[in-house]
């Protein structure tokens, strides 16, 4: 057992080597045209029966040779074998990697191309619901490279004793070896080679289950190790590695209840973001919920704060609300802000937070996947209600905003069709869809965020669902 996850020899190993997963099917499928794209970016095309085909890295009007590699009852899934026409927005993969690394999958398409595609997105998921969206969909978006402030790599030891760290393949587990990345920060795709050296010098690498990567405020680079079984003599020579490297780093221990240990002083991590009068300073801990991008993370504060301009009389719930990142960045633009959030350690982190910036916030803790009176009793209390809910939406809570006396509910969201689904809610209890903006938080990627704000018909007017202008029922069909 002492020798157990530490190097050894091939001569003594046992363990098979792990291979890409072999294809379910290798049919042909013919020659295709690709109709438009999916809404997770692949092409979509007919075969000659009619069935639906999904093709991997193929864009609208492009014809394809495909090989199926994945056949179900309604659709098959594919990938090209040749291309023999390019679509005018078609452009070269900007990352080495974009072949093979599953972390990009939109490289292929020019970058104006994938915001148009994610606007579209939205809209169509709004539509399934019957919910036609704002004339205008405003597009927030920033750099296209090196946007990415925080990372998790995973880290592998192979049959042979070699050490991987990179991210997963599309579809797959098997690790894609990276040296570079074309979204990752500066500072930290600078650091990828020497977090590779230094794990081949560990006793233990297969007790490293992955590498937490962090930039904060004053180019802080923070490395926090998923240590998996305590291994002290890896522990010093990360301490060693720290040291060397004039960066921050922290072990987290453990399978499943893990302990935080700093191998390296630790350091005051701080994000800033702009409020109306001035700056504002959100200290975090690794394992604290950070948007990867700070750009557009401020492009949804300045937004919304434009969108609630005529709100300043009015009070804030702040549901969801983390370290406080929106509502200590709106806290001087309204007449009180009450901030909630499920993590008791994230409420307390939003108290300090408030102190530091000398802002009157109350934080309070509470479920809000399953709202009691407490959160009820919040609702009733103020006019306008700020959601940034997981991937999951809020329907619990907007199903209580819907039967509330709540005048504005600002929804930022990280998944299309759960606000589709919670937008619904909302109109279904007289909110009207005003304003809607997909936030390109994550350039090269088919996922997209989104900002939408709901009013009651006394601001603007009477809520009109496209159920209500046609006769046909307000279902969503296609893939």
């Amino acid at each position: 057992m002492a020798m157990l996850g530490k190097r050894r020899t091939p001569a003594v190993r046992r363990e098979r080597q792990v291979s890409p997963p072999a294809p379910a099917v290798a049919a042909e499928a013919g020659t295709l045209v690709i109709e438009r794209l999916a809404h997770d970016g692949r092409g979509v095309a007919r075969d000659g029966e009619g069935k639906t085909v999904f093709v991997d890295a193929a864009l609208p009007g492009e014809r394809v040779e495909v090989a199926i590699h994945r056949q179900r009852k309604r659709y098959d899934e594919a990938h090209v074998r040749e291309r023999l026409s390019d679509a005018a927005t078609r452009v070269e993969p900007p990352c080495i990697h974009a072949t093979r690394c599953g972390g990009c999958d939109l490289q292929h398409l020019s970058v104006a191309g994938q915001r148009e595609h994610k606007r579209e997105v939205l809209i169509d998921l709004l539509g399934r619901q019957g919910i036609d969206a704002p004339e205008d969909v405003a597009i927030l978006q920033g750099d296209d490279a090196g946007y990415r402030r925080r990372a998790r790599l995973g880290v592998k030891c192979d049959a042979q004793g070699r050490v991987h760290l990179g991210f997963r393949a599309r579809g797959s587990e098997q690790l894609v070896d990276i040296d570079s990345c074309h979204v990752l920060a500066p500072a930290l795709t600078r650091l990828l080679p020497r977090l590779r050296a230094q794990l081949e010098t560990l006793e233990a690498p297969r007790h490293v289950g992955h590498l937490e990567l962090l930039l904060t405020d004053a180019e802080v680079v923070t490395v926090v190790v998923r240590q998996l079984r305590h291994v002290p003599e890896d522990e010093q020579r990360w301490r060693a590695f720290a040291e060397r490297e004039a960066l921050a780093c922290a072990v987290r221990r453990g399978r499943k209840a893990t302990e935080l240990v700093w191998l390296s002083d630790q350091p005051r991590l701080v994000t800033t973001v702009s409020g109306s009068r001035r700056p504002i300073s959100l200290a975090l801990a690794p394992g604290d919920f950070l948007q990867v991008n700070a750009h557009i993370n401020q492009w949804l504060i300045d937004t919304l704060r434009d969108w609630l301009a005529s709100a300043h009389d009015d009070s804030l719930l702040d549901l969801f609300a983390g370290i406080g990142n929106f509502s200590l960045a709106l806290a001087e633009d309204a007449v009180r802000i009450t901030a909630v959030e499920g993590s008791n350690a994230m409420v307390e982190r939003l108290r300090d937070n408030a102190r530091l910036n000398g802002l009157d916030v109350d934080a309070l803790q509470a479920d809000l996947s399953d709202p009691g009176e407490t959160v009820d009793t919040l609702i009733a209390e103020h006019d306008t209600v700020l959601l940034d809910p997981p991937r999951e939406g809020a329907s619990a809570i907007c199903r209580r905003l819907a039967e509330s006396g709540v005048t504005r509910v600002a929804y930022v969201s990280c998944d299309p069709a759960s606000l589709a689904r919670d937008a619904a809610l909302l109109l279904a209890g007289g909110f009207v869809l005003s304003r809607l903006a997909m936030a390109d938080m994550f350039p090269h990627t088919a996922h997209l965020e989104s900002l939408a704000l709901f009013e009651r018909p006394a601001r603007c007017g009477r809520p009109r669902r496209r159920d209500e202008d046609h006769d046909t029922p307000a279902s969503g069909g296609r893939h």
